[in-house]
């Protein structure tokens, strides 16, 4: 057994371990969806930047960045803005209306806050959040594929069988407290990977000259020119938009033991992203040169690229943790997205449709069984998809970005918005995404959130609510 195998086995222990113990841990809904709000600031902090940055930052985003080179500069700037922003202007506000409306989902905020008798609110925001996260799940468990495929030679379809048996297992297990702790682990090990692995590249690239030419000014925009030069740039830009919707980083900070910890958490997320993204991006440009001078082979799928550079130019121990944090962001996200849909499904629309009492320990049962409902219908749709996992997760994250995130932002900020505006907010962002009316000028993922924060205001203004209950 080589070093890659022992160091993949000794990760995958750990972190189903982890699922055993928090078991005993898991008593209700709430400890399953929120972890109890037990969680202090260096779990949630790591455990909201695993589960934000998923197999698109380890596989994906180096991937765009070998084709498309310092165009992707964009991005990165884009996400790290995106995460700093979330943190300042949304997380201690939703920590606050957490508590003063005791709640555990994004749903239920909108629907005590709005006092949403009828439960629209809720079961529009719910089957949004499904239709979406199925298609995030499944870009994990691609990634895990295409990983497992390069490391241990494992078909595409057996990797992901395996990916997806192993995330469902311990988020069936353990819930919350499973998912933040070994998101701990898993963000420590993506930090690594994303720093050292272009380190130790960037030393084995012989011509440093021709390196630093093909990073000049002019490749920030992909050789393009004027308006479409502009569109490049703000489609990069606009991932960070997305940042404010989605509702598996919400949360974590929903999560958080006490709202005071916001300000330490948010230290440690920030100082985790700028090295992270910058790290994902020069994995690229560094293999792109590696490729070029003959050190790598060539590419057929450039979301090959992280695992096959681990492989080839780390000792085996090494590339064997790293290549588990290849493993770890997609366990990381699609661990979290499971859950935030379980508990969507279980507290906001078994709970509020069905009419009956249901007992702790019943609500639990079916989170758990929807658990493993929505892993078989992600995996099914992962393996009958051809699409890149940066492709799928673009799709997704613009759709939960523009859905929820002028929602959560004017509901936290803005005294005037009301039951209808947020109601006619997420209909928009979803239509808008999945009816792309940008015509290729400029990406969805802006169209999309701009149409849904124009509906917002306007039926706001339209249809008022007859009084408000802010109070942060």
């Amino acid at each position: 057994m080589d070093a890659i195998t022992v160091g993949f086995l000794i990760y995958l222990f750990i972190i189903l371990f982890v699922g055993f113990y928090t078991v005993r841990l898991t008593k209700n809904i709430k400890d399953f969806a929120l972890g109890g709000n037990k969680l202090g600031p260096w779990v949630i902090a790591f455990s909201e930047r695993a589960s934000g940055e998923s197999a698109w930052l380890l596989i994906g985003l180096p991937g765009a960045a070998l084709v498309a080179g310092l165009l992707e500069l964009w991005t990165v700037v884009g996400c790290v803005a995106g995460i700093v922003f979330s943190w300042f202007i949304i997380a201690k506000r939703l920590r606050i209306a957490t508590e003063q409306y005791n709640v555990i989902t994004l749903p239920e905020l909108f629907s005590k806050r709005f006092n949403d008798e009828k439960g629209i609110l809720r079961l529009v925001a719910s089957l949004i959040i499904i239709f979406f996260f199925t298609f995030y799940v499944a870009a994990q468990f691609s990634g895990a594929g295409k990983v497992l495929n390069v490391t241990f030679g494992f078909t595409q379809m057996q990797g992901m069988l395996l990916g997806a048996v192993i995330i469902v297992f311990y988020t069936l297990m353990g819930g919350f407290l499973a998912v933040a702790w070994t998101d701990l682990l898993q963000g420590i090990i993506m930090i690594g990977t994303l720093t050292i692995l272009p380190i130790v590249g960037f030393f084995e690239i012989s011509d440093l000259e021709n390196f630093s030419v093909a990073l000049d000014s002019s490749s920030l925009f992909g050789g393009k020119t004027g308006f479409a030069a502009f569109a490049a740039a703000i489609g990069g830009l606009s991932w960070g938009l997305g940042y404010i919707g989605q509702p598996h980083l919400i949360a974590r900070y929903m999560a958080i033991d006490k709202t005071e910890n916001i300000k330490i958490a948010r230290r440690i997320a920030i100082s985790w992203a700028i090295p992270a993204f910058f790290g994902a991006m020069f994995i690229g440009l560094v293999g792109a040169k590696l490729i070029d001078s003959g050190n790598l082979g060539a590419m057929a799928d450039q979301e090959k690229l992280m695992p096959t550079m681990a492989k080839l130019l780390l000792p085996s121990w090494l590339a064997g943790i790293f290549i588990s944090g290849a493993i770890a962001a997609m366990m990381s996200t699609a661990d979290s997205q499971l859950l935030v849909s379980t508990t969507v499904l279980t507290e906001d629309f078994t709970k509020r449709y069905f009419g009956v009492e249901i007992t702790d320990r019943v609500l639990l049962f079916i989170g758990r069984l929807f658990t493993v409902i929505i892993g078989l219908l992600a995996f099914n749709l992962a393996s009958n998809s051809n699409k890149l996992v940066f492709e799928t997760v673009s799709y997704a994250w613009g759709g939960l970005g523009a859905s929820f995130g002028p929602a959560l932002l004017l509901t936290l900020w803005w005294k005037k918005i009301s039951k209808v505006g947020v109601l006619a907010g997420m209909i928009s962002g979803t239509v808008f995404t999945i009816w792309d009316v940008s015509s290729g000028l400029v990406t969805p993922r802006l169209t999309a959130f701009l149409f849904a924060s124009l509906a917002i205001i306007l039926f706001s203004l339209l249809i008022p609510d007859k009084k408000s209950e802010i109070s942060y």
